[in-house]
């Protein structure tokens, strides 16, 4: 019992009786976005972003219903987010590292097997160093900046290296790759500037498997996605075509329970700086989430429970929310209920809407107090 107690903590997973809200993760609908995202390809390849730990859904469990899907290729920020993949998935698919390898991991990430995405001049000298102390070859991908100024070869560094063979020596360009900045726009005429410039820019670089789609890239159309697509977001549910439905299943569901209910009278102030004061008698509960669980303060999305909406009232404090159950009837909702934050009545990009952010924000956001049920594996 205490060990279990024990690894439950290194986890970060709390049990099912002392956490205070619940996330419960559909891996079935994971594998079902991979599916209808991969049917969306034809002839290309479908890999698996992964980076964030899934999103903050569960890096190693995602990995392995995608590699049951046929994944055999995934996408990580960082070279410590490779090595821990790849110890739970084994040698078998390849592992990128997208902001490249950091000077210093280059043989740790050699030795696993990663392979490193190189964003400049800089990184693939580094790549080459490890090849050249390995004493064998190494795959790496090259990417090139297409016109989003975040990562890549700059033009005039492809112009270098298209001069200078020598720069790829002891290394294998396994692909060429870059990142499409307003995919999710489809109309925004930088889609096809940047496609322009990325067929521009390959073309000076040795003949390998090409990148650019994300998510919302893939539904673009078959002109953007030339070998392999790098869909993460739309894998975990969150909608990559922005101002129509969601064509993705809803992975992610968040119950807080409730702390306490208590029936107030009028002129009453409610949290801190008793931003709300009672109009009249009301009753609220309190529910055990707040914004050291991700839960964004301005995100006043309120909470469900059986299909009611149970508006937000005051702020939201660090482990605690209070909403209003005066539309519930008396005695409805008590201590330890559980009451709906991201599910059926209200998805990712809405909680997303009410904060001014992105699903993307809410999804990595999401801490680790919460008891994790992963359904669907």
């Amino acid at each position: 019992m205490d060990q279990c107690y024990a690894n439950n903590r290194d986890l970060g997973q709390a049990s099912l009786a002392e956490a205070g809200a619940v996330l419960t993760i559909d891996l079935s609908a994971v594998r079902d976005n991979y599916r209808q995202l991969k049917s969306r390809l034809g002839s290309a390849r479908c890999a698996g972003v992964v980076k964030a730990d899934s999103y903050g859904l569960g890096a190693a469990r995602v990995a392995r219903v995608l590699i049951e899907e046929g994944c055999d290729t995934f996408f990580v920020a960082h070279a410590g987010e490779g090595l821990a993949l790849r110890a739970e998935i084994g040698r078998g698919p390849a592992v990128y590292v997208l902001n490249g390898t950091q000077p210093g991991a280059e043989l740790e990430a050699t030795a696993a097997g990663l392979t490193t995405v190189a964003n400049s001049l800089e990184q693939l000298e580094a790549w080459r160093a490890a090849a050249r102390a390995v004493g064998r070859k190494l795959p790496v991908a090259l990417q090139v900046d297409s016109g989003m100024s975040r990562l890549g070869m700059m033009p005039s560094e492809v112009e270098t290296l298209a001069a200078d063979a020598s720069l790829l020596d002891g290394l294998d360009v396994v692909l060429v790759m870059s990142h499409l900045a307003c995919a999710d726009e489809p109309e925004n005429p930088a889609n096809a500037a940047q496609k322009q410039a990325f067929d521009q820019l390959r073309a000076m670089l040795p003949a390998a498997p090409a990148s650019l789609a994300n998510s919302s890239g893939i539904f673009l159309g078959a002109d953007y996605h030339y070998d392999l697509a790098r869909p993460g977001a739309a894998l975990y549910g969150i909608n990559p075509t922005p101002g129509h439905a969601n064509p993705m299943r809803a992975v992610v569901r968040l119950d807080a329970k409730v702390i306490q209910t208590r029936t107030l009278d009028k002129n009453i102030g409610i949290g801190y700086g008793h931003t709300f004061r009672t109009t009249g008698p009301l009753r609220a509960a309190t529910i055990s989430l707040g914004y050291a669980d991700g839960w964004h303060r301005r995100a006043a999305a309120g909470a469900y429970f059986n299909g009611v909406r149970l508006p937000f009232i005051g702020r939201v404090s660090m482990d605690s929310i209070i909403i209003d159950i005066s539309t519930l009837p008396e005695g409805a909702l008590k201590a330890g209920d559980l009451v709906e934050l991201i599910g059926s009545n209200q998805t990712v990009d809405d909680v997303a809407g009410h904060a001014g952010t992105i699903g993307y924000e809410v999804l990595t956001g999401l801490g680790h107090r919460f008891h994790r049920i992963y359904e669907g594996g």
